[in-house]
């Protein structure tokens, strides 16, 4: 009897965008299971609270049967371990992503040799796409619906509103 291919992909997800999404569906025709890890991040990173980003991504990943999204805290190799995964899913959009993950994964090698980091590139049409952007994007008013799902949309411009004294 094999065992179950786990794969992890972690990350902050503020907000998730269609570009994740990408990734989390191609990677659930590979692995038996994936598990989509929202990272707790400083408060002052992020514009979303953890509770709203895994409601965000439970939302957008309903209907992928071998997909389930929890929130982690402290080194991502140690959540890995915890889960009995050894793969983890790092997402490259473009070549200025490419430095930072793959000193992210040379020191996760050195930290926990047994996990292995797998790049995947999301489909062009999202390539570009990043929470960062998307964020300041909304600020000015944009229309994101190529860019996040309907209901992060729906969020993602109450929460600046809010954030602005404006309200919804």
């Amino acid at each position: 009897m094999s065992k179950a291919k786990i794969a992890v992909y972690p990350g902050s997800f503020d907000p998730v965008t269609n570009g994740h999404i990408d990734l989390i569906e191609r990677a659930s025709k590979i692995f038996d299971k994936v598990i989509v890890a929202v990272a707790h991040s400083k408060p002052k990173n992020v514009l979303f609270s953890v509770a709203e980003r895994v409601d965000m991504l439970k939302d957008a990943v309903k209907g992928m049967g071998n997909v389930v999204v929890e929130d982690f805290d402290g080194l991502v190799v140690e959540y890995v371990k915890k889960t009995g995964a050894n793969v983890m899913v790092r997402g490259l959009r473009m070549l200025s992503d490419f430095e930072y993950e793959f000193q992210m994964a040379l020191t996760n090698r050195k930290l926990a040799g047994d996990i292995e980091t797998i790049f995947m590139m999301p489909h062009e049409d999202y390539s570009y796409i990043s929470s960062r952007l998307i964020k300041e994007a909304a600020s000015f008013g944009a229309d994101l619906g190529n860019f996040i799902p309907k209901k992060v949309a729906g969020a993602l411009k109450q929460k600046l509103a809010s954030a602005r004294g404006l309200g919804a």
